[in-house]
């Protein structure tokens, strides 16, 4: 444990992307709040979003916000989760669980810091920091063409592992 918390605390002031893995109820969030709380965006919003728990369609509205009219029932424009987190951080947990299409958005707005509302025409940016999670092994999920390669890439700058609970008898 003292070895995930020296980790913590070294990457927290980075401005580095970061991958938490580990097995699900682990603490992954714990973690990512405590980089964020840590670091130079610690005054700006730190915005959760878990990835497994919204469809494709929702979740790209979600993180990009839409315009009025974009779709059934976008009867106002609303404000994406990037948007939310600007200055800030972003923590999209359960990231394996995205579609291919979405990955692809992902990986151009942490490239680029671009994005676009759904409906919309107009290039926003993100001054956002993105902290990822996953309970899979994003390696194998590549191998087996879950997952971008590129993406993981990009998300892997610097992987933090927490340890499974079974391993931290304190916590318990």
């Amino acid at each position: 444990m003292k070895a995930l918390i020296d980790m913590v605390a070294m990457v927290a002031p980075s401005e580095a992307t970061v991958l938490i893995t580990g097995e699900s109820g682990t603490g992954k969030e714990l973690i990512a709040r405590s980089i964020h709380s840590n670091s130079r965006r610690s005054k700006a919003p730190c915005v959760i979003v878990n990835c497994a728990a919204l469809a494709e369609s929702l979740l790209e509205s979600e993180l990009f916000g839409h315009e009025k009219g974009a779709f059934t029932g976008a009867d106002k424009r609303r404000e994406g989760r990037f948007q939310q987190a600007e200055g800030g951080t972003l923590f999209l947990d359960e990231i394996s669980e995205t579609s291919p299409a979405m990955q692809a958005k992902l990986l151009r707005v942490i490239q680029e810091r671009e994005f676009q509302r759904v409906g919309g025409d107009e290039t926003l940016t993100a001054d956002v920091r993105i902290l990822a999670a996953t309970n899979r092994d994003l390696r194998e999920e590549v191998k087996q063409g879950n997952v971008r390669e590129d993406l993981f890439y990009r998300l892997n700058v610097v992987m933090v592992e927490v340890p499974p609970l079974r391993a931290r008898h304190d916590d318990i």
